[in-house]
């Protein structure tokens, strides 16, 4: 059965971002998440979306142009859903895992997919606890999806590294900036991509899958980056749910860039020499394990350079593309996050005044969220 891929002459974007409904009070998860959808205005289905658990949503924007429209649209919802949840008596938690609510005493959301989901994957799938943030980018052809998919690769450890924002689980330091990237690796369709040659090769992927029954669509591949046929977008979807806004629209910025910037080479026919999946794997375990303290691989020399540093070379390499995009400004957003330091950062801050500190301490951070639009 052949893929369809509806290509995007522009490189679009949307962003998508999930949320920890908490209970105002005691800043524990709430399972609210169902009474909220059950108050969102028509024509808003395809914006503020169902999770696996009752107790986190997903907000989306439309098809953007800009990182600046983007952040106005997911703020509109944002603003929306705030209001509604405080009504519940509830708020958002902007991190990639709670740092105190058990993962075993939540409420599956009632769904035929998800019972699904729990039915093939068991314990893996009653353990996805976690929040995550992914941005698509338009592309305009699905053989350039799958080259941008390999050669964006080497740039995902960094990535990691600057949206790390999940520490703590079921009321441990793990020892991991982003523990929520080892839950997600937990599922056998996750982690790091495979490297394809083509959008033929991908389509006979999936269609294996799909055949034998070990997925029943494209959705069921949770890669770090992917491409997705039905939209026309290569879609990063590696980073944990950001601290506050400024830091997701200043990540979008920087995905948007190498994306760009990437299709610009990949146009040219330019040769671009590809990391070595081993290499990547390696990066993105640091990343896992440091945040933006790690010590990586610099894919071009292969000589141990500090994360802040690539980091600081990746942006550096967007500035001309942002210029051209609009996005200078929020690029600088995600230039703040190396000196400012990412979620993980201030979540072990916050806990330094007792665990139970650490979830009121993020919510005071991210205040009212769309402030930074």
């Amino acid at each position: 059965m052949p893929l369809e891929f509806k290509s995007s002459p522009e490189p679009t974007l949307g962003v998508e971002i999930e949320l920890g409904v908490i209970d105002n009070t005691t800043f524990e998860l709430s399972p609210k998440a169902g009474e909220i959808l059950d108050r969102v205005p028509d024509g808003w289905d395809d914006y503020v979306k169902p999770e696996f658990m009752q107790a986190y949503l997903e907000f989306n924007t439309g098809v953007c142009n800009t990182v600046a429209e983007a952040g106005a649209d997911l703020c509109e919802r944002l603003k929306w859903g705030y209001e509604v949840a405080n009504e519940l008596g509830c708020t958002y938690l902007w991190t990639g895992t709670h740092p105190t609510s058990r993962w075993d005493s939540q409420v599956i959301t009632d769904d035929e997919r998800y019972h699904w989901l729990l039915d093939t994957m068991q314990l893996v799938a009653k353990r996805l606890l976690c929040f995550g943030f992914h941005v698509h980018v338009g592309v305009n052809s699905p053989d350039k999806a799958i080259q941008l998919c390999d050669r964006i690769m080497r740039h995902l450890p960094v990535l990691l590294a600057m949206s790390a924002n999940s520490p703590w689980w079921n009321g441990h330091d793990t020892g991991l900036a982003s523990y929520r990237s080892k839950i997600m690796e937990s599922l056998p369709t996750a982690g790091l991509p495979e490297t394809m040659r083509n959008w033929s090769e991908f389509t006979w992927l999936i269609n294996s899958l799909r055949s034998t029954n070990f997925i029943r669509s494209p959705k069921e591949i949770w890669w770090d980056v992917r491409p997705v046929g039905r939209f026309g977008t290569v879609e990063v979807r590696v980073m944990d749910t950001p601290l506050r806004m400024r830091d997701l629209l200043g990540l979008t910025a920087v995905v948007q860039c190498l994306v760009v910037g990437i299709g610009d080479e990949i146009d040219k026919g330019a040769y671009q020499m590809d990391c070595h999946p081993m290499i990547v794997r390696q990066n993105k375990w640091h990343a896992v394990r440091w945040g933006l303290d790690a010590t990586l691989v610099d894919p071009d020399t292969m000589l141990a350079a500090p994360a802040r540093q690539l980091a600081r070379r990746m942006i550096d390499l967007c500035k001309p593309v942002a210029e051209r995009l609009g996005c200078a400004r929020e690029l600088g957003f995600a230039e703040a996050i190396l000196d400012e330091g990412t979620g993980t950062d201030r979540q072990l801050c916050f806990a330094k005044q007792g665990q139970e500190h650490i979830a009121s301490g993020i919510v005071d951070l991210t205040g009212k969220p769309w402030d930074d639009c």
